[in-house]
Parts: structure tokens; C-alpha cells; sequence
């Protein structure tokens, strides 16, 4: 099974073989992680977005990471809260799901997480953790494959402490 790492950084400079932004559904530029993706791939990384056109709450589509260290782009789209009676926790976890299916479809053997949705769409930190914690964990111990390391790649000592603490348990 694939080692599961919590690492405190910019994810935009990992060498993965994959990193995943955390997306919207037009899957164009937006703020935060996703900004800082796109700004770092370059305007080819918007093109590919633009040709893509659209990807559903809860999915995931993948791209080039065209001048990112990483190789591919997972665009994963998380829920906006609204406090947790629209699907939020199905389809953050569906996100990390399918995310991890693009990643053994490619045959990636390393693959990095930002927190999804716990930033502008505001998702509670500890809950969007938890349901990524257990999302990752679920699809490893059901799907062997390629991935050899998947992070956790956290922004603030807050998220660092805390995926720390979940992934003790």
C-alpha cells in the first residue's frame, strides 16, 4: 500500500507525479490554491481548462502540468459549504476518489492533496480533513496499484498539525 505523507509547503513546487488543484467547476483560474496552480503552470494550463470546458462537483479531470515540477494536473472539484445538508461530505470525498482513479489510470506512483474546499469555499478544516484522511485511506486499502507516496500538502502549521494528528490515528 501506497505511504501516506503530511508535508507543510507550496504545493505548486512539488516534483509528484501528479498535484491536485483544488478546482472550481469551470475549472478556470480562481483564488487560492487554484490561482497559485494556474500562475505557475503558465496561460497553457487555462487553454487546457478552457478545451475541457467543465467538470461536475464531486469530479475530477486531469492535464498537463505544463511548466509546474509536477507532470499532471488533477482538477478536483469540492463542495462549497453550506453547511453540510447538500452532499458536501459525498462529494469532498468523490473529489479525493476520483482524483486517486486518474492517478492509477495514468499509473502514477506519487500524487499531492492540498486541503480542498477548506479555503474560499468554506468547508470546516477539521471535517474537510477528516473526509480526506479517510478518502485517501479507503481507496488505497481497496485499490492496489502504481501510487507509491500520496501528500498531504499543507499550507499553515494549523493544517499540518492537523493532518499530523489524523494520520497518528
Amino acid at each position: 500500500m501506497a505511504e501516506i505523507k503530511v508535508i507543510k509547503g507550496d504545493i505548486t513546487t512539488l516534483g509528484t507525479d501528479a498535484i491536485v488543484n483544488a478546482a472550481n467547476e469551470s475549472l478556470l483560474a480562481g483564488g487560492g490554491v487554484c490561482g497559485a496552480i494556474h500562475a505557475a503552470a503558465g496561460p497553457e494550463l487555462q487553454d487546457a481548462c478552457r478545451q475541457i470546458g467543465y467538470c461536475a462537483t464531486g469530479d475530477a479531470t486531469i492535464t498537463p502540468g505544463f511548466k509546474l515540477p509536477a507532470k499532471w494536473v488533477i482538477h478536483a472539484v469540492g463542495p462549497n459549504w453550506y453547511g453540510g445538508f447538500y452532499s458536501e461530505a459525498r462529494n469532498l470525498g468523490a473529489c479525493y476518489t476520483h482524483s486517486l482513479e486518474l492517478a492509477a489510470e495514468q499509473q502514477l506512483e506519487s500524487i499531492a492533496f492540498p486541503c480542498i474546499s477548506a479555503g474560499i469555499f468554506g468547508y470546516p478544516l477539521e471535517e474537510a480533513s477528516k473526509i480526506a484522511v479517510d478518502s485517501v485511506r479507503s481507496f488505497l486499502a481497496n485499490q492496489p496499484g502504481s501510487l507509491r507516496e500520496v501528500f498531504f500538502c499543507t499550507y499553515t502549521q494549523e493544517q499540518f498539525a492537523l493532518y499530523t494528528r489524523l494520520l497518528a490515528n
